[in-house]
């Protein structure tokens, strides 16, 4: 397994909108397994192919503290099963340092494929829908920052934009 540099915010390569898997090889299997483990070495619960500048439809969550029950989740796609909004905040790989409350639907019904193609569904609720719709988000080209007003993301990017430069 290999360790993957992650992108960051405001690095346009996060706006590429990711296209569909369709061939689940070993090369494929691989790129899971790397993900897993910038996820895990990164102290990250989900992150999206976006993120590593791999531009697949695929995401891997993990909420478990022991870091020992990874989900994959390829092309995947959800439909809203509880309109009401949860506030809850939200942090990102990509946007290191910074967490904001992020308005999303408590519930959604998700339907993906895993690392061999099979497809599964699942009802999510409460952090795993957040996580699940934050991720999907990276993959349309979408980061949590931009569910806040105007000021705040550009601060937000300012301080990054610092502190890349520092970092250079």
């Amino acid at each position: 397994m290999a360790q993957l540099p992650i992108l960051e915010f405001p690095d346009p390569r996060l706006r590429k909108v990711a296209a569909p898997v369709t061939v689940f090889d070993e090369r494929f299997r691989t790129l899971v397994e790397d993900m897993l483990e910038t996820m895990y070495q990164a102290e990250g619960i989900g992150l999206a192919a976006t993120q590593v500048n791999v531009h697949q439809r695929l995401l891997v969550l993990d909420l478990s503290g022991e870091k020992d029950s990874p989900q994959v989740f390829a092309n995947p796609e959800f439909e809203v099963i509880e309109q009401e909004l949860h506030e809850h905040q939200e942090g990102c790989l990509s946007v290191p340092g910074f967490f904001e409350e992020v308005r999303r639907p408590r519930a959604i019904r998700v339907r993906a494929q895993d690392q061999h193609g099979k497809s599964f569904e699942l009802e999510a609720r409460g952090v795993l829908a957040v996580c699940i719709q934050h991720e999907i988000d990276h993959l349309d080209g979408k980061l949590f920052v931009d569910y806040l007003t105007p000021l705040k993301r550009q601060r937000i990017r300012g301080k990054l934009l610092k502190e890349q430069r520092k970092s250079a």
